[in-house]
């Protein structure tokens, strides 16, 4: 177990190192940092090592804090790159498409997923609050780069990839409990 543990040590110190060091590089690069992590998740796998090995239904737990965590890092990161204060009229932007467009396309896919689609209405709230908010991570090229950066179209998708999250999320509990596996409270319950 304790050599187990410090393998992993050693190959996750080295991963952020690598990353530390040829950060500059992969910046000139079509690449994102997020798709190298991605590469090396591969490699390390079962399709290529055979050094981790995960069953989503066995290890769902792990897994669970593992996403929150690296959901926790990417708006923490995007985050820090935001040093407008919140009366600032910046905000109004970013706030419109958080809130506005999000509910907007929340709506939308899940009517799509219960008339076109024939899901069930949780099924569809689900696949609309999951397909709606756009990823901080994914988002990192148009997003904004250092804490001084004004650009307003920059700062906008920013300020909305770290709110959107938290947009959706009542909509995922609302899909969830619609669909019987989260409970919904004594004031939701049909």
């Amino acid at each position: 177990m304790e050599t187990t543990l410090t393998l992993w040590y050693l190959i996750l110190g080295a991963l952020l190192l690598g990353m530390a060091l040829t950060g500059t590089t992969l910046q000139r690069l079509p690449l994102t940092t997020a798709l190298m992590y991605l590469g090396v998740g591969w490699v390390l796998g079962g399709r290529a090592l055979g050094l981790l090995a995960v069953d989503p239904i066995t290890d769902a737990a792990l897994l669970e804090r593992v996403t929150e965590l690296a959901v926790l890092i990417a708006l923490f990161t995007a985050g820090l790159k935001l040093r407008t204060p919140l009366h600032a009229g910046q905000w109004i932007l970013p706030l419109r498409l958080a809130v506005g467009a999000m509910l907007l396309t929340v709506g939308l896919v899940a009517l799509v997923g219960v008339v076109l689609l024939h899901l069930p209405v949780g099924a569809a709230m689900l696949l609309g609050a999951i397909l709606a908010p756009t990823d901080p991570v994914l988002a990192s090229e148009v997003q904004v780069t250092h804490p001084g950066d004004r650009d307003r179209l920059r700062f906008s998708l920013t300020g909305e990839a770290g709110l959107n999250d938290g947009t959706a999320f009542p909509f995922v509990l609302l899909g969830l409990g619609l669909l019987g596996v989260h409970p919904l409270g004594a004031s939701l319950n049909f």
